[in-house]
């Protein structure tokens, strides 16, 4: 049974493929697999998923962008509504906002209040275009009216580097590369952009606390399989794989990696599927984001 991740080797959504199918492949008696099948900001690896046979033998492991990129590609060979079938949303997990700590700002309205005042044209780093913590970055900067420039890396830890060396005073950037940073003092955490404080990071508001409720979002990561696959084995694989991410040493895992383990039925994925295509579209639109 293959595991499809549309990703390059060794990314979040690499590396809980590979949890799950150890896990799969005990608790079902049938070897799991891992391909990676990347390029094209998962669209290559999602159009193979929409065209492989629905019998329950491919479930490919996406990210938000599998609603988002619709948006923002000219074209992408696949519908994520009537090629796939959600099983389960996995895995959440919250965007950090980190600034260098030489700017003047202890808090997110510091922050805001130093953009706003004008004098100095503040940038922002994110793992790329698209991304959850660049959409996120994309809504700070809309609904606050900020002058703010977006620069995109080709990974989390390449924009942690890059407000690290002070080059992008900000960063809206995935837990796991940032909050040793953090600790260490070499990065100032303002805020986690989830309902609630990360048990990562304790210490840091969320954006509501912050008083900017209106600023939330958070990266997560689904199983799906193409359109018309069996109703009986859909459920067997969102109790397998639910079944799975609440083991300890998995759940222990995913809180290293900055996830919290979610779990939601067919249905609900379904309609937060439709939740987040509504959101993130809307600001790519009003951002004029292009991935082409």
């Amino acid at each position: 049974m293959r595991l499809l991740v549309p990703y390059a080797p060794a990314g979040p959504a690499d590396i809980l493929a590979r949890l799950a199918a150890q896990k799969l492949s005990e608790q079902l008696g049938n070897q799991f697999y891992v391909e990676n099948v990347g390029g094209a900001g998962g669209n290559i690896g999602m159009g193979q998923g929409a065209r492989a046979t629905a019998d329950g033998y491919t479930v490919l492991v996406v990210p938000p962008n599998i609603v988002v990129n619709p948006a923002m590609y000219d074209k992408v060979p696949y519908d994520p509504y009537k090629d796939f079938a959600p099983v389960t949303v996995a895995v959440s997990a919250p965007t950090v906002v980190t600034i260098h700590p030489s700017l003047a700002a202890r808090n997110l309205s510091e922050l805001v209040a130093l953009i706003k005042a004008g004098g100095t044209k503040y940038s922002f780093a994110s793992p790329g275009t698209g991304t959850p913590p660049h959409l996120i970055g994309e809504l700070f900067r809309l609904s606050l009216g900020l002058d703010l420039v977006h620069v995109p890396f080709n990974s989390a830890g390449q924009a942690v580097g890059s407000t690290l060396a002070g080059q992008t005073p900000i960063a809206f950037t995935s837990l796991p590369p940032a909050v040793p940073h953090i600790h260490e003092g070499k990065l100032r955490a303002l805020a986690v952009t989830s309902q609630t404080r990360s048990s990562a990071l304790p210490e840091v508001p969320d954006t509501a606390e912050a008083g900017y409720p209106q600023i939330q979002g958070e990266g997560w990561f689904a199983f799906v399989v193409p359109a018309g696959t069996p109703n009986e084995v859909i459920a067997l694989l969102n109790r397998e794989i639910t079944r799975a991410m609440t083991l300890p040493d998995i759940k222990e895992k995913m809180a290293a990696l900055g996830f919290t383990v979610v779990g939601t039925t067919p249905e609900d994925s379904a309609k937060l599927f439709r939740t987040e295509s509504a959101k993130w579209s809307k600001v790519i639109r009003d951002a004029a984001i292009k991935a082409n």
